[in-house]
């Protein structure tokens, strides 16, 4: 595809923990004084547990909670508390993009401290300078064999979520780092993250490894070493590289190759930045390391449906993007391979693909499930021999006999041809099509067709949106002679038979809302898959930013999830804001995103309508750095949440139409007053 051209790669954006805010940050403390008060003052229990339930509900938090909220003081208590405990600590320890990175530079001290916290998160080795710098901070403090959980034992994992009661050591380093209760495993972790970013802050940013850094914590001490010796040198030769490579590539100078990928996944090879990125070789997709994580996801995926819906899947659909299968060396297509009971064989020494293995039912303990994947433009330009591959892995299911009925993809098969056959086609031509598994564009196009229907507000109802999907994506892949064949009834059969969807996202350095690709893949599969067949498929979100603890949302969990820790949260904003005209179109993306979203899936709740009105449009200081800075994105915000409105997405929107119709007309006449002409377009300035 690049014949002789260059691509410069550069840092990603400055990372942080979400941590709690307004409403979340008083029902954490709401929640930390009722456990305070339990078995001591039944009246104070009572008052503290309905002023919880009256803040849950004003902050529509209720409905982010899958115990129900009740007036009853009695049933679910403990339920409910669990679960508001760990949706917090969810919230408050995710990564989110703490402003935008600019090209040549490093963050502020603060900021960049927290980056290389991110960067220093995952182990990559058993060395101390490779371990996870909050494992190494849990071995020096002693907290290593301290039960997370009890009674079950299991030792303290800085990395795996939960809330369990801390029966631990409570070192007095981490006890003055706050003067809030420390009850459970989310605490300690909480006062293991503030003090990492303290000791890289001033050990590694500000200043140079202390004796006494050494004396008390000596494997956190040699990773710090490394961080500053290694790391943070990395980087700041990367931001020179960034700006002198530009200069030098348009010089018609050679400009050094470095490999790709996310460096938050642990991927430090990448840095530093400044380079000519190269991908992988793609006779070697999936890798063994891919396949470790893509087994344990489709086992967590297969789990988590069945937890949701009693049974099985049995028809899934999975957007393939060729930017992801190159940081992680084929995550996804490894995924599916898994999920079909279907394992790569290797070769001695290249590790290149060579063939597939049939795993029988009996050894999986599930059915198949039949995987429908939906390739982006560039995963069909640069792996054609991928899709052969997973093309042949469909073939070798469809011939493997095996008692049972537990080989749905065989079973699926057999079915479509006999239909297809009944409509005058060849056995072979019905064997053929009745197996399709893989679509994408046409050869030379890309994209799903959505994106400029939602820019352009070109559409009426989501029946136009399932059509551009079906249209831009009818086109069937597998080997050699069926590169792109137009097969819009095959890809509406597959769409319509569809019981879940999934996408899987493999880093924290962006998220569902900061691209209109997103919704455009997964929530167009999922609107075309309703359009067909009635029926809202169940859809999915795998989180493979810890590869070695892949974990299964619904759709609607990582909407929430990202809503809460990103899109509301005053860090993000703050730093946003810093950037000008650019934050302000990033803050503009984000709603299209949310409305997009909705558009194709109805996921976005009225309420969290009106908390983005309120906090990115109707917020004063926002609005303010709007209109200084980014006039148009403004205007974009306001109209796309009224036209959100006007197509009923916002059901119930009461005043809040007549305030951003209000807001439109303020604009323009803003406009004629300064004697501007420029038209509104997408974000722009």
């Amino acid at each position: 595809r690049r014949t002789q051209a260059i691509i410069v790669d550069h840092l990603m954006p400055p990372m942080a923990r979400a941590e709690l805010y307004g409403a979340m940050a008083e029902l954490e403390a709401l929640t930390d004084e009722y456990y305070q008060a339990l078995g001591m003052d039944p009246r104070r229990e009572a008052l503290l547990r309905q002023s919880i339930v009256d803040h849950l509900r004003q902050a529509g938090i209720d409905q982010e909670l899958s115990q129900g909220v009740t007036d009853d003081a009695e049933d679910n208590d403990e339920a409910l508390l669990n679960e508001l405990d760990g949706y917090l600590c969810e919230i408050k320890e995710s990564q989110i993009r703490h402003g935008l990175h600019v090209l040549g530079e490093l963050p502020e001290d603060d900021k960049l401290a927290g980056t290389l916290v991110a960067l220093l998160r995952l182990p990559r080795g058993s060395e101390p300078a490779y371990r996870g710098i909050l494992h190494n901070l849990v071995a020096d403090l002693g907290l290593a064999l301290a039960p997370a959980s009890p009674p079950d034992g299991s030792c303290f994992d800085p990395l795996v979520p939960g809330t369990g009661a801390w029966e631990g050591p409570r070192p007095e380093v981490l006890l003055k780092l706050s003067d809030t209760p420390w009850r459970s495993g989310a605490d300690t972790r909480d006062r293991l993250e503030t003090l990492a970013h303290q000791i890289v802050l001033d050990h590694v940013v500000q200043g140079d490894v202390s004796e006494a850094l050494a004396a008390a914590y000596p494997a956190t001490a040699e990773q710090c070493r490394y961080a500053r010796d290694t790391l943070l040198a990395a980087l700041k030769r990367g931001v020179h590289m960034e700006v002198q490579s530009l200069l030098d590539g348009l010089s018609g100078y050679f400009i050094p190759p470095g490999p790709s990928g996310a460096p938050t996944r642990g991927r430090l090879d990448t840095l530093p930045t400044g380079r000519n990125f190269f991908t992988v070789d793609n006779r070697a997709i999936p890798s063994p390391a891919a396949w470790t994580l893509g087994e344990k996801s489709a086992q967590s995926f297969i789990e988590r449906y069945l937890q949701d819906n009693g049974d099985f899947p049995k028809s899934l659909g999975l957007s393939i993007w060729g930017t992801a299968v190159m940081r992680t060396g084929g995550d996804d297509i490894a995924q599916a391979l898994a999920l079909m009971g279907v394992k790569p064989v290797w070769s001695l020494g290249s590790q290149r693909v060579v063939d597939v293995e049939v795993i029988p039912t009996m050894l999986l303990g599930r059915p198949r499930v039949d995987v429908t994947l939906r390739v982006s433009g560039f995963f069909r330009d640069a792996f054609p021999n991928v899709m052969r591959l997973f093309d042949a892995a469909v073939q070798a299911v469809v011939e493997y006999e095996e008692p049972g009925n537990e080989n749905t993809i065989r079973d699926a098969v057999l079915a479509r041809q006999a239909e297809l056959e009944g409509q005058e086609l060849s056995a072979t031509e019905a064997r053929r099509q009745a197996s399709y598994r893989i679509f994408g564009s046409r050869p030379g196009d890309y994209g799903t067709g959505l994106n400029r229907l939602m820019e352009k507000r070109n559409w009426q109802s989501r029946n136009d949106l399932a059509e551009a999907y079906i249209q831009a994506g009818a086109y069937a892949y597998g080997q050699s002679s069926e590169y792109g064949v137009s097969a819009r009834s095959d890809f509406e059969h597959r769409l319509a038979g569809m019981d879940s969807v999934l996408h899987n996202q493999d880093n924290r350095e962006h998220d569902i809302l900061d691209s209109n690709t997103y919704f455009a893949f997964q929530g167009g599969m999922a609107n075309a898959t309703h359009s067909l067949s009635g029926a809202m498929p169940s859809t999915f979100h795998a989180d493979h930013a810890n590869p070695a603890q892949p974990r299964i949302r619904t759709l609607k969990e990582e909407i929430n999830r990202v809503v809460r820790s990103r899109v509301l949260n005053p860090k993000w904003i703050t730093a946003m804001r810093e950037h000008g005209y650019k934050g302000g179109f990033e803050m503009a993306a984000t709603i299209d995103s949310l409305v997009g979203y909705d558009a194709t899936t109805d996921l976005i709740a009225d309420y969290q309508y009106e908390q983005v009105t309120n906090t990115l449009l109707t917020d004063p200081s926002n609005q303010q750095f709007l209109r200084d800075y980014n006039l148009s994105a403004l205007e974009d915000m306001a109209e796309r949440l009224l036209e959100a409105v006007q197509r009923g997405l916002w059901k119930e929107p009461g005043a809040y139409a007549e305030v951003l119709q209000d807001l439109l007309l303020d604009l323009d006449e803003t406009r004629e007053r300064a004697g501007t002409t420029v038209g509104r377009g997408p974000h722009g300035g």
